[in-house]
């Protein structure tokens, strides 16, 4: 049979509500890991799949904010197309707002606050290749009770799909990447709202079984996390350094500076006096001075770091850090925030702060 061709299905809407304060002000896929918004990983992924006609689902409240981002981002040759989802009604929801966008083609759907190591050219040219009308990408875990769970046949095929289960049939999870045929939506209308009130998406692959098509699983390799809570973003912020960070000093680094491992450094941006343990990666025109930045540290533009340590944290746009007498570890402080000694004691510090915050601290 003739290749499929594929569109591209980037959910980037919802309310972010487990990343709240920071989440009141950005969209949760705006969130940067290694100073790039998370978002910007997803639609690479499709890019390197091959995949050049985008349909990313938004939501009222932070529409034009991820409409600007990804304007920042867009390469040449590749389509976006902008699908408002009026309310957070579900995954299936989703997919059905975007019945009109597709257009009768098949697509990955892909959700924008995951990120994944190994990349999706393998999954595509898989589904492009074969006759399944749907595939599912999935990864072992040690808590499946968690997510939504796929018991597979001998052959590979998904038989059984049931999302939080209390008795798990396997520890196989759904990771945030789906393969569509336009059967799907078939499946859709046949599905009802979940008792949380959403249409699910691993109702809609069930209906699938159900109706007799083949619904195909692909073992994924490598990492993949869910950035949806703080822990998890800092652990994303992580293996992303791991993986990527390497040196590259573009801005000025005094003689009384140390740096060490991993360290990128962008244009403008001044070290004085300061020790820099990699990987870290700090974005244009901040200034650190007096300072240690400790281990999978993403400091964003515009930012101060002066007599302070600072370690596994991840910082937006024009923060400012100055007197702490306590190291600042796995902390995530949102765009503008101000952090700086009150009176008393040192102690030692773990934050979320978002945008604009202004927090003194013993």
């Amino acid at each position: 049979m003739p290749s499929r061709r594929l569109k591209g299905l980037v959910l980037a809407g919802g309310k972010g509500t487990r990343l709240r304060p920071l989440t009141y002000t950005t969209a949760k896929q705006l969130v940067p890991v290694a100073n790039r918004p998370i978002l910007w990983y997803a639609l690479d992924s499709l890019v390197a799949a091959g995949i050049d006609d985008i349909g990313i689902i938004i939501s009222p409240e932070t529409g034009e904010s991820i409409k600007k981002s990804v304007t920042a981002w867009k390469p040449s040759g590749v389509k976006i197309t902008f699908i408002v989802q009026s309310e957070p009604a579900g995954l299936a929801h989703a997919a059905k707002t975007a019945e009109a966008y597709l257009d009768n083609s098949a697509f990955v759907m892909y959700l924008g606050d995951n990120l994944i190591q190994s990349g999706l050219l393998p999954l595509v040219e898989d589904f492009r290749k074969n006759t399944a009308d749907a595939q599912i990408l999935l990864k072992p875990v040690e808590n499946p009770q968690a997510f939504g769970v796929a018991e597979l046949d001998a052959a590979g095929q998904v038989i059984h799909l049931e999302e939080k289960p209390k008795e798990p049939k396997s520890n196989m999870a759904l990771v945030g990447v789906y393969l569509f045929t336009p059967v799907v939506f078939e499946a859709i209308a046949k599905i009802k709202p979940s008792p949380r009130g959403e249409l699910e998406i691993t109702d809609a692959i069930q209906m699938l079984i159900t109706m007799g098509k083949i619904v195909q699983s692909h073992p994924m390799e490598g990492w993949w996390l869910d950035t949806g809570k703080k822990d998890d973003l800092l652990e994303a912020n992580r293996m992303v350094l791991d993986d990527y960070c390497q040196t590259n000093i573009q801005g000025s680094v005094d003689s009384q500076s140390q740096l060490r491992g991993e360290v990128e450094i962008g244009v403008g941006t001044i070290v004085k006096n300061s020790i820099i343990q990699g990987p870290v990666r700090i974005a244009e025109n901040c200034v650190i001075e007096d300072a240690y930045i400790g281990p999978y540290t993403s400091i964003a533009s515009g930012c101060q770091i002066s007599k302070a340590e600072v370690e596994n944290s991840v910082f937006l746009e024009n923060c400012v850090v100055s007197g702490l007498q306590s190291r600042l570890e796995q902390s995530l402080l949102g765009q503008g925030c101000l952090l700086t000694k009150a009176p008393g004691q040192p102690v030692g510090y773990r934050l979320m702060l978002g945008d604009h915050s202004v927090a003194e601290i013993g």
